[in-house]
């Protein structure tokens, strides 16, 4: 905190002389800041440059990606029925035609009731209560297993569910609901006087059925309930009498008939054909996203490192030539075009025709890639698909060679800039270490100077009073 000591004695604006004599004094501090401002600046603009070459080396790992190269696009004739590719190293190409003899569903059991309130709960001759359907303390819900005609091939162990607090319907719903065994009761009422008590499965699944043991008499006209049976979906492929087979699905979807598809059924439907082919426009596009990195990459590189000749101005980069030359070295990658080491060279037998270490591929345009006129990459999806479909082979081998020599070169490039960032920064550091040191000293020599000025003061005072003295002195001897 500053003090004042404007002098009253001497009439010299004594702040105001330190102020300006401690702004000389914090020259040094003012320059440190002003390299920590300028240092801070590069670190964001090397950042910057850093983050294009991570998505660079990012898109440049999918190319190298063997999944990449094996993605296929799946397609259905029917409407009803959708196939979605999952992805992975052992998808495939191929095709299948099947019917959809059967969706998958869940068991769902009903049964009429009686709704009307006639149960006297307290006897007082008023009924206040749904009527009970049943007389029995608990029931007892066994999970089953259906086979495909609907017929019980395995049972679990009986659960028994008591409803001894409540045996209207409402009260048997609520009871099975509380339980939580896969099964939603429920009511729904059909007129003033009656009801249906149903009970559905939550997952649909031949394995997922049940049976309720207790009810059988119990519903209007002493009816059993009635039971729809859950049941798995069916995939008939082929006859099944000469050679075919059937597949089954408990929610509907087969994984995998086809290596890598996954094949959904919404309907029953016939003589469906799903077809796997290499998808050539998903691999196109993981060409185009490598381009576009490539481009931002280099747009941010002439940004960091810009000089405006006109206003003699340079951008936070300019003078770094590491960081300039990085915008070469992707553009050499290109226009020198593509050497790869040859992945079935045998190092056991003589190099020859038929045994290259390394193939000479040449231009990338083959791969739909060139140099635009304004110093930036193109691609070209159509050129890029007539190869892939004249030599798919050759066109994966290279696609991936080019996608490992660009994660390399880009990898590198980002090794080298957080090296630099993560100078700058231990630079940092230390300067603002300094500048806390001259803020110690600062404050010392201000305190100083404040001292000096007010004891400057307190002289001058005592010399005023002596002068006074004096001159009194001196008037009384005349």
């Amino acid at each position: 905190m500053t003090t004042s000591v404007d002098g009253l004695v001497s009439g010299l604006s004594t702040s105001s002389l330190i102020q300006q004599l401690m702004q000389v004094e914090k020259a040094p501090q003012d320059r440190l800041k002003t390299k920590v401002t300028t240092a801070q600046t590069a670190v964001s603009s090397y950042q910057s440059v850093n983050s294009k070459l991570s998505s660079l080396k990012s898109a440049a790992d999918d190319i190298s990606q063997l999944k990449t190269w094996r993605a296929i696009k799946p397609t259905s004739t029917s409407s009803n029925v959708t196939a979605t590719a999952t992805g992975g190293l052992n998808a495939a190409a191929g095709e299948l035609t099947f019917d959809i003899t059967k969706l998958a569903r869940a068991q769902s059991t009903t049964m009429k009731v009686d709704t009307t309130k006639s149960f006297d709960t307290n006897n007082d001759g008023t009924p206040d209560a749904p009527v009970r359907i049943t007389n029995a303390a608990s029931l007892d819900v066994t999970p089953v297993t259906y086979d495909k005609d609907g017929l019980v091939i395995s049972t679990g162990t009986p659960v028994p569910v008591d409803i001894s607090a409540d045996q209207s319907a409402e009260g048997i719903a609520k009871a099975i609901n509380q339980a939580n065994l896969g099964i939603r009761a429920y009511v729904v009422k059909v007129s003033d006087t009656e009801g249906v008590l149903q009970f559905t499965g939550t997952k649909p699944g031949a394995d997922k059925g049940f049976t309720i043991d207790g009810l059988n008499g119990t519903g209007v006209g002493g009816t059993d309930p009635v039971t729809r049976v859950s049941q798995n979906a069916v995939m008939q492929v082929g006859d099944p009498n000469n050679g075919g087979y059937t597949i089954e699905s408990g929610n509907n979807t087969f994984a995998d008939v086809i290596p890598g598809v996954t094949i959904t059924a919404t309907k029953e439907d016939n003589n469906v054909t799903v077809s796997a082919a290499a998808d050539v426009s998903g691999v196109a596009a993981k060409f185009q996203a490598l381009v576009d990195a490539a481009n931002a990459t280099l747009t941010e590189i002439g940004t960091q490192t810009a000089y405006n000749a006109e206003t003699k101005k340079g951008s936070p980069l300019t003078g770094d030539f590491m960081v300039r030359q990085m915008s070469q070295t992707i553009l050499s990658a290109v226009s020198i075009g593509l050497t790869y080491p040859n992945p079935k060279f045998d190092a056991n037998q003589a190099e020859g025709p038929g045994n290259l270490k390394n193939i000479e591929f040449g231009s990338l345009a083959k791969l739909g890639i060139e140099l635009s006129r304004d110093g930036k990459l193109s691609f070209d999806a159509g050129k890029f698909t007539a190869g892939y479909n004249t030599d798919p082979a050759a066109i994966q081998e290279a696609g991936i060679a080019l996608g490992d020599a660009f994660e390399s070169l880009a990898g590198k490039q980002s090794t080298s800039v957080t090296a630099v960032v993560t100078g700058r920064k231990n630079e940092i550091d230390t300067i603002n270490t300094q500048i806390s040191n001259w803020d110690v000293r600062l404050s010392a020599r201000q305190a100083a100077l404040q001292r000096q000025y007010a004891s400057l003061e307190t002289s001058l005072g005592s010399l005023k009073n002596q002068s006074s003295w004096l001159a009194g002195q001196l008037g009384g001897l005349g």
